[in-house]
């Protein structure tokens, strides 16, 4: 007897993320579901290890009154991945989806995201992943706001799931980040990006009591004149399509050897 796709479910924001739920609901019947998620929110952690994580808690998730064990992991997103493969899948997962994420992961910053350094985790243990990331105010991204509607991008997201689970990934291809705009449809287009090369977080630089400069926050800014037309960033912001960019685990530079000589020591 041939087993269900097995589908591990992940994020960066905690356990008790509206995002997570969304998607838990939006990919229930494509396979057995393992959801593996980090207890308090980590964003912004990347690929991060902690020397050692915290507690485990197993919970109980109630999804269309159905009830779906959880397990909430006192660690970074990767350690989270790592421990959900390792010590509670049954077989190795089929994909892993990690998200639905508060706020966009795009352009120069995606490697600061914990919601794609999740789903690199388990690409660099030889499972496929989608990171799934949804455009919200700033003042939402370390929040768990009801005011997020996440219901699209979970369809959307389901959409990539099924897709994945029939026809795998192309060879090259490990990861899958789709960012997804705030109004979008399910007749939002979607279009085949890269990442771009542009920071559109810039650090809010302030002065304290003692005349020290800061870091107070940050904010969006986007200059489209800097911005690749073929990029996530103006894909998603431009064009207000969903972005969906391949990505190799293989950080290699891939220019003329000969070039890379000329220019480093003899």
């Amino acid at each position: 007897m041939s087993l269900k796709p097995l589908i591990m479910l992940t994020n960066d924001d905690g356990i008790a993320s509206p995002g997570l739920l969304a998607l838990i609901h939006a990919v229930r019947t494509l396979g057995d579901l393992l959801v593996v998620a980090p207890q308090f929110q980590q964003s912004a952690t990347s690929r991060s290890y902690r020397q050692q994580p915290g507690v485990t808690e197993i919970r109980t998730l109630t999804v269309d009154g159905a009830e779906l064990t959880a397990y909430s992991i006192d660690a970074t997103p990767a350690q989270t991945v790592r421990n959900g493969i390792l010590r509670f899948a049954p077989r190795t997962p089929d994909l892993i989806i990690s998200g639905i994420n508060y706020g966009e992961n795009v352009g120069a910053g995606l490697t600061v995201s914990g919601t794609v350094g999740a789903a690199w985790e388990g690409a660099a243990m030889g499972v496929p992943a989608l990171a799934v990331s949804l455009e919200v105010e700033v003042e939402h991204h370390f929040s768990h706001s009801d005011a997020v509607e996440f219901q699209i991008a979970a369809r959307i997201a389901q959409r990539f799931a099924e897709a994945v689970l029939t026809n795998g990934l192309p060879p090259g291809v490990e990861i899958v980040n789709i960012n997804i705009p705030d109004h979008a449809t399910l007749d939002t287009p979607w279009r085949l990006t890269r990442v771009s090369s542009y920071s559109h977080y810039h650090s809010i630089v302030a002065e304290n009591e003692q005349g020290e400069k800061v870091l107070t926050g940050y904010h969006r800014q986007l200059d489209f004149d800097k911005v690749e037309e073929n990029s996530d960033i103006y894909v998603l912001f431009k064009e207000r399509e969903v972005s969906v960019t391949p990505i190799t685990t293989d950080c290699t530079a891939h220019t003329d050897p000969d070039l890379i000589r000329q220019r480093l020591p003899l």
